[in-house]
């Protein structure tokens, strides 16, 4: 055995003495949190500057029941930004009419809102700018063709404007990959917070475009702290997911019954609050968006690494590892190419992903793992010679000190340093520990929209 070199030891020292150091900043910082209360944490800042620009892209009403929710709390919020879009995104059963019936809930709570504030849109003016995206994740290119949301995009994106363009992607981020594709000029006034994660696997192939073409792309990838917001933090009392509900949102105004009444997701009515989505909205009404190394209710990241694109010529196995998040490729060649209409699936965790056949005939499944854990797969295919196919492979955890990637110099993620992270959620404590604060905030809205509150938000407060 050749032992490490004395080098090798001291710098493992000092790596743990700097996670050390790290840890016990970030506790020190929860301390100091729960001793002087809500009022130190970073909160909504005031409306002393020009109101953001965004565009929200979301698969409400497809994979997931939380995006009702994180709508919910979008338009509570609403005369803080100027709403220029919202599209349903592809994958699942979502479509713009899901959309479109949550405004009918906020129409009803709009005298309200608009009471207190003028700022509040019209529903009228949030049905004018619901578009429908793609309908199917794209193909292997990353990109097919235009759709209203991906043409929605660039239209908004190229309108004479000094604010840039935030694009909040809640789902799928086929459109936006789409949009780029197809003006790619866009990208100077664009800044994008994707919800990643277990979204991301919906669309990989678009994703694998983006980081592959657009590497210059302004982007926050949140693959995990995003959980922040349901996960960790206070939960006491009133403050559990699903006391918060009962106790703050049953009963105030539509919305707040709306949310409360639950939405059915896999033969379940599910109403504990999880609003997975939402750090991307509470990270634009930040202090300094521009900055994603701040400290926002939206999470604290660091700058993006070169993840690795593992790319299996062979089936793998629980022995082959690679890391949480990245783009897995795996490429099964046929001595001859399947014949016309053939079609393939990988089956991963009892879902489905579309496999795709390149130009010269070999097959492609690509997949992006949410979690660290042991995976396996199975093939699905009409051609005999790919159907039952299996294999696997165990997804790890990123390193926490990766060095930044200079390709990607406008691209942030998860901070991987243990500190920050809510189990293996990496970087979720980044939110969790503001859960008070902005639960508290969320009530007032709430009440506002219910008629029982006279002023809105801590306008003295920053992030």
């Amino acid at each position: 055995m050749i032992r490490p070199s004395a080098c090798g030891d001291i710098g493992r020292t000092r790596s743990r003495v700097a996670t050390n150091v790290r840890f016990l900043c970030a506790t020190l910082a929860m301390v100091l949190v729960a001793c002087f209360g809500a009022a130190a944490a970073p909160a909504p800042a005031p409306q002393t500057s020009p109101r953001p620009r965004v565009v929200v892209s979301t698969d409400i009403g497809g994979t997931d029941y939380d995006d009702y929710q994180s709508m919910v709390h979008l338009l509570l919020y609403a005369d803080r930004f100027d709403i220029e879009g919202l599209i349903s995104s592809p994958y699942g059963g979502g479509r713009r009419d899901q959309i479109l019936k949550v405004i009918d809930v906020y129409e009803r709570d709009y005298p309200n809102l608009h009471a207190h504030s003028a700022g509040y849109p019209a529903p009228s003016a949030l049905r004018a700018v619901t578009k429908q995206g793609g309908l199917e994740s794209a193909g292997l290119d990353g990109f097919a063709h235009s759709t209203a949301g991906s043409a929605w995009i660039i239209e908004r994106a190229k309108r004479p404007d000094p604010r840039p363009l935030w694009i909040l992607v809640w789902g799928g981020i086929d459109d936006v990959a789409q949009a780029l594709h197809d003006a790619p000029s866009i990208k100077s006034k664009v800044r994008v917070y994707f919800i990643g994660g277990p979204n991301k696997k919906w669309s990989v192939p678009a994703y694998d475009y983006i980081a592959r073409h657009h590497p210059d792309l302004w982007m926050i990838e949140a693959n995990s702290t995003y959980t922040g917001w349901f996960t960790g933090g206070n939960q006491a009392g009133d403050l559990g997911n699903a006391s918060f509900v009962d106790a703050h949102v049953r009963g105030a105004g539509a919305l707040g019954d709306f949310f409360a009444s639950g939405i059915s997701f896999r033969g379940e009515v599910r109403s504990a609050m999880k609003m997975g989505d939402t750090p991307a909205v509470m990270y634009v009404l930040g202090d300094t968006p521009d900055d994603p190394t701040r400290d926002s209710w939206g999470g604290r990241f660091v700058r993006a690494w070169a993840r690795k694109r593992y790319v299996f010529e062979r089936p793998p196995s629980a022995s082959d590892r690679v890391e949480t998040y990245t783009v897995l490729d795996l490429v099964y060649r046929l001595p001859t190419p399947a014949a016309v209409g053939v079609t393939a699936t990988l089956v991963v965790d009892q879902q489905d992903f579309t496999g795709f056949a390149d130009r010269a005939g070999a097959w492609h499944f690509l997949f992006s793992p949410k979690e660290p854990k042991t995976w396996t797969y199975a093939i699905r295919s009409t051609d005999a010679r790919l159907d039952g196919k299996t294999g696997g492979f165990t997804s790890t955890l990123p390193e926490p000190n990766q060095p930044v990637a200079a390709r990607y110099p406008h691209w942030w993620t998860d901070d991987p340093d243990p500190a920050v992270a809510e189990g293996a959620n990496q970087g979720a404590r980044t939110v969790s520990t503001w859960r008070e604060a902005f639960l508290r905030d969320f009530v007032e809205r709430l009440e506002t929209a219910a008629g029982s509150k006279s002023s809105l938000g801590h306008p003295a407060i920053r992030q």
